[in-house]
């Protein structure tokens, strides 16, 4: 059967970076062909590659028979290959059917009025066809992640598409959402559309996938069939080295000093009657379903977020937090499960990301900048944590998702906070850099770090956590030791929506 993508002694630079050398790839119609690799193994070079995003240095791209080089995402397109990037491309002020078809919208009255009725009735047909039930007319800022990621399927199916990239698609979904998201590319599949699966979660690669293909440091490594490999194969193949140390590393605790409390915290409605202590050394996992109102904790004792009612103590002392500003006078530091917007300025290179946080410590007579001693600052958290850049001039947005995190987990170490929030600190990273970021946080706990790690993976919270906090509609609904926690007691805790109700 001849193949409907086939990429052959692929190549692509970027300034100071050799992104791909030498890759092949392949993709039957009607396979679900997973792409997988450490960060900056190169995944998402190659998908901007065949989706118009980049051009190839040097290689071969045979696309239904026919040698292609796209010059152009809306080229790619017209070819018929979609791409849905792991940050949704949507514009929230307009309707679902203006998302699928802005740019090719009908028209009437000798092409210069908009044909709303049409609009919506192209839509409608696709979402139908997709058996998703959505109305066109629907604003997309109002609907859920998951709904807005079937938007963006929808979108690329209206252009017809033959191949549908798809970079960390549930990255932000929870099971049910999952499970239809897989009914659709099931339905997809059997429509002979090839579907490219860029994931980090094992699980669901065995799920959904047909063959794996594995890249490591830009290069080609394997492809096997999925049904066939095992998950330790592949993730040895991704990083090149058996990962030893998956055992759980965690400690019972809560007898150390209390270095940071909250009691009776009230903020907005995902936030009900919240009280916690952490302690000193510790890591306090919170877990719960999505909606549950951990977030939402997190912002709000940091100052992002209005609090409503409610006590917080650092180190025994009550303070007053009314905006970010204030929780890091006090020594608390937070990253952002969502690190492009809220903790990175990606357009800036990595030194200036490090020391942001702070600036005035690197200030002469307050105005001028220590240039030598910002470098050397970077430098220094550079070696210390392994972050992979040519340089530490490198603009953070060239750098991997992984690299990214531990950039801003460099930042806050600079600042030398006591008491740190990490939301979801392994999203969107491969394994080989969760491990890198596991070791990190047990190091920061047993340097005296309080932590709370913020965490949808069960096995994340499990592994890493001392003590297990649950909550479910905004509410704490129980605390576990370690040593009594498993994914079944969490998951009971997690879903106590009779109890709250009849509350």
């Amino acid at each position: 059967m001849t193949p409907l993508i086939s990429v052959s002694r692929l190549s692509k630079r970027f300034p100071g970076v050799r992104a791909l050398h030498d890759v092949q790839f392949e993709l039957m119609a009607g396979e679900v062909h997973a792409l997988m690799g450490e960060n900056g193994a190169g995944k998402s070079t190659l998908m901007k590659i065949l989706a118009g995003v980049y051009t190839r240095d040097s290689g071969d791209i045979v696309y239904d028979g026919q040698t292609v080089a796209f010059q152009s995402p809306r080229e790619a397109q017209s070819a018929g290959i979609g791409i849905i990037h792991q940050e949704l491309q949507l514009m929230n002020h307009l309707s679902v059917a203006q998302n699928m078809f802005i740019g090719r919208e009908p028209r009437k009255g000798l092409g210069v009025f908009l044909d709303e009725d049409k609009l919506n009735a192209q839509a409608r047909d696709i979402l139908e066809r997709m058996h998703v039930k959505l109305d066109p007319r629907a604003m997309v800022g109002t609907l859920t992640v998951a709904k807005q990621q079937m938007v963006e399927i929808a979108k690329a199916l209206s252009f017809d598409s033959r191949v549908l990239i798809m970079d960390e698609p549930t990255s932000a979904l929870n099971d049910a959402e999952i499970a239809e998201l897989f009914r659709i590319i099931r339905q997809l599949k059997g429509r002979g559309v090839g579907v490219i699966y860029i994931s980090h979660k094992m699980d669901e690669l065995k799920q959904i996938s047909d063959r794996v293909t594995v890249l490591r440091d830009g290069e080609y490594v394997a492809t096997v069939d999925t049904g066939q490999t095992s998950v330790d194969t592949i993730i040895s193949m991704m990083v090149g080295r058996i990962l030893t140390d998956a055992t759980p590393d965690h400690r019972d605790s809560g007898k150390g000093e209390i270095a940071f409390e909250v009691k009776h915290l009230n903020a907005g409605p995902l936030v009900r009657d919240v009280s916690f202590a952490l302690h000193k050394g510790e890591i306090l996992g919170f877990a719960g379903l999505m909606g549950a109102g951990r977030t939402e904790v997190a912002r709000a004792v940091f100052g992002a977020d209005p609090v409503d009612s409610g006590e917080i103590f650092v180190s025994g002392t009550k303070v007053t937090i009314k905006q970010p500003s204030d929780a890091v006078a006090r020594g608390i530091g937070y990253l952002s499960e969502d690190r492009k917007q809220f903790g990175l300025a990606t357009g800036m290179d990595v030194e200036s990301n490090i020391v942001m946080s702070n600036l005035r410590k690197f200030l002469a007579f307050n105005f001028f900048l220590r240039r030598a001693q910002i470098r050397r600052t970077a430098e220094h958290f550079v070696k210390l944590l392994a972050i992979r850049t040519p340089a530490t001039t490198q603009q953070v947005r060239l750098l991997s998702g992984g690299n990214q995190q531990k950039i801003v987990i460099a930042k806050w170490l600079e600042r030398d906070c006591d008491v740190l929030f990490f939301d979801e600190p392994t999203r969107g990273i491969d394994v080989g850099a969760k491990s890198e970021i596991y070791k990190l946080l047990r190091a920061l706990a047993d340097d005296g770090k309080a932590i709370v790690m913020i965490s949808s993976e069960l096995p994340e919270i499990l592994r890493m956590s001392d003590r297990v906090v649950v909550m479910c509609e905004g509410r704490v609904t129980g605390e576990l030791r370690a040593s009594e926690a498993t994914q079944e007691r969490i998951m009971q805790l997690a879903t106590q929506r009779e109890t709250l109700k009849a509350a």
